[in-house]
């Protein structure tokens, strides 16, 4: 039995967003996350939030903003906005060549080090990390490197988005074959089960991982995110302006650990953006390393 009725389903699909609207709406999320929606996007606006203006039966978007504002359930509405206006194309291993980049270069050399100097303790930090492919991935780049001798490390990846659905999601650690494509197969036999469902991430590369929804924009709940040797922040701050890009560049520059690496996506840079961090060149991709 459909939720709404055939008249506001028509007028959902028929409504267009009008410049005060785009306005309101654009303003709105970048107040709440950074997130900038240029004037030539204004299509990803309308295109999904139309469905939400139908499962509430509201007749335009001036209508829904004010339900961000004023609504009875507001606080709820605020995360299915977020939702809504973020990306989450995401998959395990996604760049490769990046990854090997920060395995060979960042974290064997780190391990090597830890270990000799009998500090056995590694956090990660994995900002806008989506539905969980990245954090994932980056245990099982450990427990691959470290094998059997695990045992004996202290190791978190502290996992954040500003997605609710994401993070349950990510929680669950169940995947489909799409979110798979560029995993090695012995790498899927190793630490994964076959589900009705899918494919179940490995219990032992769970129980490293902490995924708790955060607003990068926040800088109370940043600041409680324990200090990392290495921050991942792929394919995130393309999404924000200037000054909202040096904002949480600081913060990783804060987080990091004397000497720790910020990775962003591939055809990210902070050049332009911030001179605190020493960019590292590699054929396949670029590191930062924090200069103090």
């Amino acid at each position: 039995m459909s939720l709404f009725s055939p008249n506001s389903l028509s007028l959902g699909k028929s409504v267009s967003l009008s410049q005060k609207e785009f306005n309101d709406l654009s303003g709105f999320i970048y107040s709440l996350a950074g997130i900038e929606i240029p004037r030539q996007r204004q299509y990803l606006l309308e295109n999904r939030l139309r469905s939400r203006l139908n499962e509430l039966s509201l007749k335009s978007f001036s209508e829904y903003y004010q339900y961000l504002l004023h609504g009875p359930d507001r606080k709820r509405e605020v995360e299915i906005f977020c939702e809504k206006m973020t990306t989450n194309e995401t998959s395990f291993f996604r760049d490769p060549r990046q990854l090997d980049v920060f395995r060979d270069s960042v974290l064997v050399p780190l391990l090597s080090r830890l270990k000799e100097t009998g500090r056995k303790q590694l956090h990660i930090w994995s900002a806008g990390c989506s539905s969980g492919e990245e954090p994932y991935t980056l245990s099982i780049m450990i427990h691959e490197l470290l094998k059997v001798s695990i045992i004996g490390w202290r190791i978190r990846i502290t996992a954040n988005d500003i997605s609710s659905a994401m993070i349950q999601k990510a929680r669950k650690g169940l995947y489909n074959e799409h979110s798979l494509r560029n995993t090695p197969k012995d790498i899927i036999a190793r630490y994964f089960s076959k589900e009705p469902g899918g494919y179940l991430v490995h219990p032992k590369i769970k129980k490293n991982i902490v995924f708790e929804r955060i607003n990068l924009n926040d800088a109370g709940a940043v600041k409680r995110i324990p200090k990392s040797q290495v921050a991942f922040c792929r394919n995130v701050i393309i999404y924000f302006d200037l000054p909202m890009k040096k904002k949480v560049v600081n913060f990783f520059y804060d987080n990091l650990v004397q000497g720790g690496h910020l990775v962003l996506g591939h055809s990210e840079s902070l050049h332009s953006v911030s001179s605190i961090f020493q960019p590292i060149r590699k054929p396949g991709g670029i590191l930062y390393r924090r200069m103090d």
